[in-house]
């Protein structure tokens, strides 16, 4: 046990900050109404998509362009159908996969968020370095009763977006930061 103990202590002495904050999933997750959000968004630009295609493969066809190898212009009534088979199942799935993933804390000194569903980003923001909180709504939030906090620092990287958020809690969390913040450079000074 003690060759283990070692060992373990050995570890986190090569692992920066092992050992300080425990590296653990945000607490709060996004509001369930943020999955109709995202699914309304997604099938929006599904739609745009796949209208897009069929109008590019009528142009295509009404003018034959002549650079496009035959194949291409005999066969491109199946850009729409290919459009559509690759963008459906992605529109569905999407937002229950964002929802597994979104979430957010915040605790006395930092703001923890987590968000994505191809590649993941987890943000700390330090309460300290709250510059600005902003609370917005768009035309699908606001039918959902849903908004989106930003947090911005001085710096690109250190600031957060949290969306998918009940009205409510989304007011009561930029308050709550611009609040603590105020607190934090007051004491500061």
């Amino acid at each position: 046990m003690a060759a283990r103990a070692g060992h373990e202590s050995e570890r986190d002495r090569r692992i920066p900050g092992r050992g300080r904050v425990p590296l653990r999933d945000p607490a709060n997750p996004v509001s369930r109404k943020a999955i109709v959000l995202w699914l309304l968004e997604a099938v929006f630009w599904a739609v745009i998509l796949i209208g897009g295609s069929y109008f590019l493969a009528r142009w295509i066809d009404g003018d034959r362009w002549s650079w496009l190898p035959g194949w291409a212009t005999d066969n491109i009534w199946w850009l729409p159908v290919l459009v559509a088979v690759l963008l459906v199942p992605g529109t569905f799935i999407e937002p229950f996969w964002r929802y597994a993933v979104h979430r957010w804390e915040f605790s006395e000194d930092v703001v923890y968020a987590r968000s994505g569903w191809i590649s993941r980003e987890w943000v700390f923001v330090p309460v300290s370095r709250i510059q600005t909180v902003d609370k917005e709504q768009g035309w699908f939030e606001r039918m959902l009763g849903l908004a989106t906090v930003e947090i911005r620092t001085a710096s690109h990287a250190g600031s957060s977006t949290i969306k998918g958020l009940d009205y409510a809690v989304a007011a009561g969390l930029a308050e709550g930061l611009a609040r603590r913040a105020e607190e934090l450079r007051d004491d500061a000074t």
